[in-house]
């Protein structure tokens, strides 16, 4: 078979077919300069350009999405590159009930916007390039804390969903203002899916309608959109009822694997790697080893090796390049 385009390899893995090569592609924070949209973007091409990936997924901090509304975060050093909040906006049910749309040009959200114009300008017209964006529930634990934020679901529902309607809409926007740029899609990130955080009826009520507003929408804006399970035993079955193209999970955490996975969804399944045991403290040959399973789980068919969740900074060089160099003999 000839040698594929990043766009074209992504478009038949995500048909579930088999490529020229299984895809890869890694993805980490850059802590400090994910604040500053022009020095995100640099980030992001540098990291291209070391290890020529076949998409680059664009990793903001997340309060990029929710510091209009009040939320504060500072750096602590944490190894995933995640900022720690330190104050957070809702005290009381009337709190829900004052959030108010954002303008996607104004502040945090526009500064992203134009980070993506950067990257589009930059990067090769096929190698796609995708937007992080956190669902609803996700923005919800930003602005209540990951302590409160089920308990106040469970306590002010309709404060709750007028929040969530509010963060919905902000996104909506958010997407159409990004359109522009030539980013290929959006990696939706779901933090709160999964039984240690809501039943899923619960998610079913609290999730499941906004989520499904937003991926309709990206997926007449974009062609390229990957949904982001976070956590051990995340409702995978999300993926089978979702309209993306590709999924992501920790499937090196827990289930499915990604044999079994491939019974449940037809598109690319983005996983393969353990982010701590293997990418973090394992050697080049523990990477080659686990991606050379992952293989020989799909037949290389709709798959793209990456980690279940972020590379760690701290990860060491030899194993990143180990991981890009395996789908080479894959």
């Amino acid at each position: 078979m000839k040698t594929l385009s990043k766009r074209e390899r992504i478009e038949r893995l995500c048909a579930g077919e088999k490529a020229d090569r299984p895809g890869v592609a890694l993805w980490r924070h850059w802590p400090g300069d994910d604040q500053i949209p022009a020095e995100l973007a640099r980030s992001a091409l540098d990291w291209q350009a070391q290890f020529d990936w076949d998409f680059v997924k664009v990793s903001p901090s997340s309060n990029f999405c929710v510091q209009a509304w009040g939320a504060q975060s500072q750096w602590m050093g944490n190894n995933e590159g995640n900022r720690q909040y330190v104050a957070h906006p809702i005290h009381c049910e009337a709190d829900w009930y004052a959030l108010q749309p954002q303008d996607p040009r104004q502040g945090m959200l526009g500064g992203q916007g134009r980070c993506l114009q950067i990257l589009g300008a930059a990067l090769p017209t096929d190698t796609p390039f995708i937007q992080t964006v956190f669902s609803p529930t996700a923005q919800l634990k930003y602005l209540a804390g990951k302590h409160r934020v089920v308990a106040e679901m469970r306590l002010h529902p309709e404060a709750v969903h007028h929040a969530l309607r509010v963060i919905t809409q902000t996104t909506l926007d958010f997407l159409q203002a990004i359109h522009t740029t030539g980013v290929a899609g959006i990696f939706y990130a779901i933090q709160l899916a999964s039984p240690h955080q809501l039943t899923f009826d619960e998610y079913q009520q609290f999730g499941q309608p906004y989520d499904l507003q937003i991926l309709a929408a990206a997926k007449d804006l974009f062609w390229f959109n990957l949904l982001h399970l976070h956590g051990a035993d995340a409702y995978f079955e999300l993926a089978s009822r979702y309209p993306v193209q590709a999924v992501n999970w920790h499937d090196r955490e827990g289930p499915p694997s990604l044999e079994d996975a491939r019974e449940h969804f037809a598109g690319a399944l983005v996983g393969g790697l353990q982010q701590w045991q293997t990418m973090l403290r394992g050697t080049p040959q523990d990477v080659w080893c686990e991606a050379a399973e992952a293989i020989e789980q799909t037949d290389g068919r709709g798959l793209i090796l990456a980690t279940g969740c972020v590379t760690l900074i701290t990860t060491p060089l030899s194993n990143i390049r180990a991981a890009r160099k395996v789908v080479e003999f894959g």
